[in-house]
């Protein structure tokens, strides 16, 4: 279940539903759609019904799809083609996409339909916004896309609209209204569900960047690492590398006597943190770009076009831009997870931090935080190796030529590596509160960005470096909200 929170964003012209809105409303926000954008909508309406009573042929409306687009269906067959295009399509199974995903989804298929170019009428799009308000969750699966498109999701996202589907909970108390003509395959078409889970991944990843910075502060405190790699003036010609050394430095307690820089050279780990993180920002501002294209774009196919009154078959489903974000972003995400567990393992060795070996209370009698560095090296195993995922075409229906992009492979790929990098820096969070427990001294002026972290941290994990089963430590993390999902 996914209720509403209460909160309405007004949404008169498409673009008022753009990707910040979208993002509200996965965390539970409403849409009410103003009157004079639903009279638009309307208008465009009745121009597509208009076209196919005066017998505009229109792929998909009045013929069969794919391999059977030469079939002509009888005006009969037409009638209820919209209900039954999602019945032998749906095809998925679990597991399903979370509440917040699919409200996301719910979004951006809303917002493609109101720039018109799909041409179905107010009540669908009405009921959409209606449908999140309730908060009711199709079931939508989240793997098992095989097709050029995203027709089998989306199937099971709209499946209810021909009395077929599942829900995540209870079934809506809003009614479902009657699909009309078109409007069945408008609701297949585009690539809204890459679309939702891109933005929603993009924004997860800006919240883990934010979270490495002040961990990576932390360690370079705690290992007394040369803060050269993080001058200002090494930015020079790059503004997304000058704001991350500039947050750096915003969160770097000062070098004392006490807490004094221990080598001329710190660890190649701690050295490339700027570069790291400056390109996980630009690759997650290169995934917003693939995303605004596709909410603003021409999705709909066969698309209605009113300047020349006729309908146009599109490659609005061909998802390569935002597979190649998300490929691009995945990337990055992993060599900064890969970046953070190598930082965790010079912390562990006393000749490079100055602290007792493997952070252990007792060295020796103690064995410390050696595992939990084979635990981060573990999930950094787990999604390094991947190939990126573009890899189209595979041939899937007899007579008809498929092109994919498996974006929504490329969207699970890498979700699953966002969880590795929680993992590794769930790892290096404890390793944190660890060593400020044995040295406080390192730490005793930690800034604000820093001091937060650090309290953060004694909030949930106890103030003792005696051995324990470290795996409860790390789960206290990765279910709290420091690391845990929205």
């Amino acid at each position: 279940m996914s209720p509403s929170t209460g909160e309405s964003l007004d949404v008169a012209r498409p673009d008022d539903l753009d990707a910040a809105a979208i993002l509200e409303v996965a965390r539970g926000a409403d849409v009410e759609l103003a009157p004079d954008l639903l009279t638009t909508l309307r208008g465009r309406r009745d121009e597509v019904l208009s076209a196919l009573a005066g017998g505009t042929p229109a792929y998909g409306v009045s013929t069969g799809m794919g391999a059977l687009a030469d079939v002509e269906l009888s005006s009969e067959e037409q009638t209820d083609h919209s209900a039954r295009l999602m019945l032998a399509r749906a095809v998925g199974g679990p597991p399903w996409l979370e509440p917040r995903e699919t409200r996301a989804l719910l979004a951006v298929r809303l917002r493609t339909f109101l720039s018109g170019d799909a041409g179905v009428s107010a009540d669908l799009c009405g009921w959409l916004a209606a449908l999140l308000v309730d908060g009711a969750v199709p079931a939508v699966p989240r793997t098992g896309s095989g097709a050029a498109g995203e027709i089998i999701p989306l199937a099971h996202a709209f499946g209810h609209l021909a009395g077929v589907g599942r829900w995540l909970g209870r079934a809506p108390r809003v009614g479902p209204v009657a699909l009309g003509p078109k409007e069945g395959l408008s609701l297949l078409q585009g690539t809204p569900v890459a679309t939702a889970l891109a933005l929603l991944r993009a924004d997860d990843v800006r919240r883990a960047a934010a979270l490495e910075t002040r961990l990576a502060a932390a360690q370079v405190a705690l290992v007394g690492a040369s803060r050269d790699p993080y001058a200002p003036p090494l930015a020079r010609g790059d503004r997304v590398l000058a704001g991350v050394l500039s947050e750096l430095a915003a969160a770097l307690p000062p070098v004392t006597p006490t807490a004094p820089v221990r080598r001329l050279q710190a660890p190649v780990s701690f050295r490339v943190v700027g570069p790291v993180l400056a390109h996980l920002a630009r690759q997650a501002t290169a995934l917003d770009g693939a995303v605004d294209r596709a909410l603003g774009g021409v999705t709909d196919s066969p698309a209605w076009l009113p300047e020349d009154g006729t309908f146009v078959g599109t490659a609005g489903f061909h998802g390569l831009d935002l597979a190649a974000g998300l490929d691009g972003l995945r990337v990055a995400l992993a060599h900064t997870a890969a970046v953070g567990a190598a930082r965790l393992h010079r912390m562990l060795d006393p000749v490079v931090s100055g602290l007792p070996a493997q952070l252990s209370s007792d060295p020796g009698p103690h064995g410390g935080l050696v595992a939990v560095h084979k635990r981060a090296a573990a999930a950094v195993h787990a999604v390094s190796g991947w190939a990126s995922t573009p890899l189209g075409p595979v041939e899937t229906s007899g007579g008809q030529e498929d092109v994919q992009t498996f974006a929504l492979e490329a969207a699970e790929k890498l979700r699953l590596t966002l969880g590795a990098a929680r993992e590794v820096q769930a790892c290096g969070l404890l390793a944190v509160h660890q060593a400020r427990l044995l040295a406080p001294h390192l730490l005793a002026d930690a800034p604000p960005p820093l001091a937060s972290l650090l309290d953060e941290l004694a909030a949930v994990l106890p103030a003792t470096t005696l051995d324990r089963p470290w795996g409860e430590d790390l789960q206290h993390l990765l279910d709290g909200p420091l690391l845990a999902g929205s």
